[in-house]
């Protein structure tokens, strides 16, 4: 099936991040193994955060490694540093890398500080370096994260979000996130700043990641796919948000939920390409490692008129 749009699946990394207990390393491998059999192009399989600050993915190099490959297969690391960056280029170098590297800036100054504990002012500075260390390796993955709102310092300047993004794209990287990490955007927010991005930044593939907090990530999925984006983030679940200790949004700022997301698109004829059974499966895995009943009413409900 050729797919009219692109999902990203997060469960591993952005997902797990929020969780009080971690996984075990072959747990997380026979999630994204099964993610992948569902038929995902692209993964998000761990952080290379320091083990000190998010001790979740302490064995990302061994995720990466223990993982079945599949050969049309992106799977994603997040780089919050150099360091970051550096343990990327070692784990490539030695066969079983990441595809794919995420480099982070958030809009806002405070949560800048209180995320990644420097300024905006020298975070750039640490990406442009990052972006030219990883070089032609990997596909980098831009992230402005409070492109709709921040809990800190209120509504956000769509032109800044936009100055981001062509920030990105001077130093080459053609693919930028644009996150809704506190569920402040609106359709018609949304809709408006992919508008914007679509005529400002052409160059760039914009990735529409959208979290629940308020209820709104469907409508906003809709109205980016409206404005023009198909390239979507989710997470199995809706599980994650951000790092457990940092509390915003009343602790709680999941994704978008992957079952309810494709359940929307494939019922209003938007081929995700996906199996359907096999992404039941991975879901039933995510709830039963978690031990939990997670936050897909597709889950609950089961898939609509789907096809």
């Amino acid at each position: 099936m050729n797919p009219a749009v692109v999902i990203c699946e997060c469960f591993a990394r952005d997902g797990l991040q929020h969780e009080a207990v971690a996984l075990g390393t072959r747990a997380k491998i026979g999630i994204i193994d099964t993610i992948a059999d569902a038929g995902f192009s692209r993964i998000e399989a761990t952080s290379y955060s320091h083990p000190a600050h998010v001790p979740a993915f302490a064995d990302a190099s061994d995720v990466l490694k223990g993982i079945r490959r599949r050969k049309d297969v992106y799977y994603k690391a997040t780089c919050p540093n150099r360091k970051a960056v550096e343990r990327a280029l070692a784990d490539h170098a030695a066969g079983h890398g990441a595809e794919e590297l995420s480099l982070l800036v958030s809009a806002t100054e405070a949560h800048t500080e209180r995320n990644l504990r420097t300024t905006r002012k020298q975070q750039w500075r640490n990406v442009d370096e990052m972006a030219a260390l990883a070089g032609d390796d990997f596909r980098l993955i831009g992230v402005v994260s409070m492109a709709f709102g921040c809990p800190f310092e209120g509504r956000v300047d769509q032109g800044a979000v936009t100055a981001d993004i062509a920030h990105f794209a001077s130093i080459g990287v053609r693919h930028v996130t644009v996150g809704d990490t506190t569920g402040h955007g609106t359709p018609s927010t949304v809709r408006s700043l992919f508008e914007r991005i679509a005529k400002d930044v052409p160059e760039v593939t914009a990735i529409a990641h959208f979290h629940d907090t308020r209820g709104t990530a469907l409508a906003n999925c809709v109205a980016a796919y409206e404005a023009g984006c198909r390239w979507f983030d989710s997470a199995l679940g809706g599980v994650g948000g951000h790092p457990a200790q940092i509390q915003y949004g009343e602790g709680y700022t999941g994704n978008v939920a992957t079952e309810d997301l494709v359940n929307l698109f494939e019922s209003e004829g938007i081929a995700t390409g996906l199996d359907l059974d096999r992404l039941r499966k991975a879901s039933l895995l995510c709830e039963e490692v978690l031990g939990r009943p997670l936050q897909s009413r597709v889950a609950r409900a089961g898939y609509g008129f789907v096809g």
